[in-house]
């Protein structure tokens, strides 16, 4: 996908998204899959944690799978290593929500390939923090 198209999609998803389940979200605050939702949550967006060793990250009742999750979510946040991808795709399919994005240093083409065929929008490999502050630095989001 070309640089701009990829921008704007990108841009199109940080815009539209208000829910983000965050599976693999970690109550170590000097961890990435703590300060990110942090930081997100700091935005405006809803933070929903998704981890069956927590009960509560950042003020919110954290939920063993997004299965569990009562209500709609926009965005599918993963902080997991790319062979614990699938099951999260399939449950975020599952739970009908329009993003699966994995952070950087995640990629697993097999899931993604599910996922754009269950109609998802996937982002890989990418900070979804880091897109966010740089589209914000643009007055883009």
């Amino acid at each position: 996908m070309p640089m701009d198209a990829q921008f704007d999609e990108l841009r199109s998803i940080l815009a539209a998204a208000k829910t983000i389940a965050v599976v693999g979200i970690s109550d170590k605050t000097d961890r990435p899959g703590h300060a990110i939702p942090a930081y997100l949550q700091e935005q405006g967006y809803r933070i929903i944690p998704v981890n069956p060793r927590l009960s509560e990250v950042l003020g919110e009742q954290t939920y063993a799978s997004l299965l569990e999750i009562p209500g709609p979510v926009d965005v599918v946040e993963i902080f997991r290593r790319a062979e614990d991808v699938p099951p999260v795709v399939e449950d975020a399919i599952a739970i009908g929500a329009r993003v699966v994005w994995m952070q950087t240093g995640i990629v697993n083409e097999e899931a993604a390939a599910r996922a754009r065929a269950a109609g998802l929008s996937v982002v890989m490999d990418t900070c979804m923090g880091a897109t966010h502050r740089l589209l914000r630095s643009k007055g883009q989001v």
